[in-house]
C-alpha cells in the first residue's frame, strides 16, 4: 500500500509525512526531493530555465517510478494532482490524503518557512498572496475529486494531524477490506 498526501504547498505535507511514515513503519519519499535528486538542479531552477511544463513531465515520470515500490508515505508536489494520469495512478495504488488549509494559513506557513522562496518558484505572475488564493480556488476541486480522505491542518500541530490521519485510514482500511 502507498498513502499519498496531496495538497497546496503549505498544508503540511513535509511535516506531516515523515512522522506518519514512522508512525505506520513506512519509508518516506517526497516527491520535491526526488525530483532534485534526480535531475540534480532545485525545482526553482528547473522552472527558471526549463519552464512549468518540463517540471510537470518530470514530476509526472518521477511518480511514476516512485509508485512501483510498496510501503510507503508519498508527499506529492502540490500542483501533482493536476495531471489525470497522476490521478489515477495515485488513487489506484492506495489512500489518497488531502492536508487542507485555508489561503490565510498557507500564506502564513511558507512565509514562517525560511526556505520556501527558495524551493517554491512563483507559478504566477500575481503577488504572493493573490497567487495563493488564485491556485487554491482552481485546485481545490481537483484535490478534492482525487482524494479518500480530507484532514483540515489549520491550528493543529504535525503530530496532531499525524494521529487524525491514523484514527481515519483504520476507518479507511475497514470500509475498503
Amino acid at each position: 500500500m502507498i498513502i499519498s498526501l496531496v495538497g497546496f504547498r503549505g498544508s503540511g505535507k513535509s511535516s506531516v509525512g515523515p512522522l506518519l511514515a514512522e508512525r505506520l513503519q513506512m519509508e518516506f519519499v517526497d516527491t520535491d526531493q526526488q525530483i532534485e535528486k534526480n535531475t540534480k538542479q532545485s525545482i526553482p531552477d528547473i522552472f527558471a530555465h526549463q519552464g512549468e511544463e518540463y517540471f510537470r513531465k518530470v514530476e509526472a515520470e518521477t511518480l511514476q517510478m516512485i509508485y512501483r515500490k510498496e510501503n510507503q508515505v508519498v508527499a506529492t508536489g502540490g500542483g501533482a494532482v493536476l495531471n489525470p494520469q497522476t490521478q489515477s495512478l495515485i488513487r489506484a495504488r492506495g489512500p489518497v490524503i488531502w492536508l487542507q488549509a485555508d489561503a490565510e494559513t498557507t500564506l502564513k506557513r511558507i512565509q514562517k518557512d525560511q526556505s520556501a522562496g527558495s524551493v517554491r518558484p512563483a507559478l504566477t505572475d500575481l503577488d504572493f498572496q493573490q497567487e495563493i488564493i488564485t491556485l487554491l480556488k482552481h485546485r481545490k476541486p481537483v484535490y478534492q475529486k482525487v482524494s479518500h480522505i480530507q484532514i483540515d491542518t489549520v491550528d493543529k500541530t504535525p503530530e496532531k494531524i499525524v494521529t487524525l490521519i491514523s484514527q481515519t485510514l483504520d476507518d479507511y482500511d475497514q470500509e475498503n477490506s
